[in-house]
């Protein structure tokens, strides 16, 4: 566990513990986690504030034309399917859960457009509840790279980094993890010179 303890402080010095998607409320980040699926964060915040403020809450949308609510998204990948998500998923959060966010995993993976890795970023994120550890490209890539996983499995990995992780700790590694992998730790020549994990990765040239 002191490995990942160290890896963490040095990121934290570096990077700020928190998604680069906008939003000031649980509801607003579940759909700005449902928008991002294939698609950069700085996209998705292009178009979610006229609709975040169109929409302001789950029953704006469930109620909305489907038309209209692929207008407000028409610029992201896939936008037809995202906004039949976002639509429905709002429908649930009404007529279950009184318009409010569930806080379990097993809760939100059943909401259309959440699989695993979003309900552990939602939780973290919006309710700073550590039940996962998301793993994207970024995390699984990285996390190989340090040799704290031998897999390649999404799931595999996560259970590999929450066996070496205090529990407190894993919506932060997570969220360090995908912005080291954003902009230092790259699929494509990766910035050893810039990295504060350099003389801890066994990857570092």
């Amino acid at each position: 566990m002191s490995h990942v303890k160290e890896i963490i402080e040095r990121l934290e010095k570096v990077f700020p513990n928190k998604l680069e998607l906008n939003f000031s409320n649980p509801f607003q980040l579940l759909v700005a986690v449902i928008l991002s699926a294939q698609t950069t964060d700085a996209k998705v915040n292009q178009i979610t504030p006229k609709l975040f403020e169109r929409f302001p809450t789950p029953k704006d949308l469930a109620e909305a034309p489907l038309e209209e609510i692929e207008e407000y998204i028409r610029s992201v990948n896939y936008y037809r399917n995202k906004a039949k998500f976002l639509k429905e998923a709002s429908r649930i959060l009404v007529e279950k859960y009184g318009g409010e966010v569930p806080k379990t995993i097993d809760e939100l993976v059943a909401l259309p457009g959440i699989g695993r890795k979003s309900a552990s970023m939602i939780l973290y994120n919006a309710y700073g509840i550590n039940e996962g550890i998301a793993v994207d490209t970024h995390v699984a890539r990285v996390s190989q790279r340090l040799g704290l996983t031998s897999h390649t499995d999404p799931q595999k990995i996560e259970k590999d980094l929450m066996q070496i992780t205090p529990k407190e700790d894993w919506g932060k590694l997570s969220n360090l993890l995908i912005l080291l992998g954003r902009y230092v730790c790259t699929a494509k020549n990766p910035q050893h010179h810039k990295c504060v994990l350099r003389d801890i990765c066994p990857s570092a040239v």
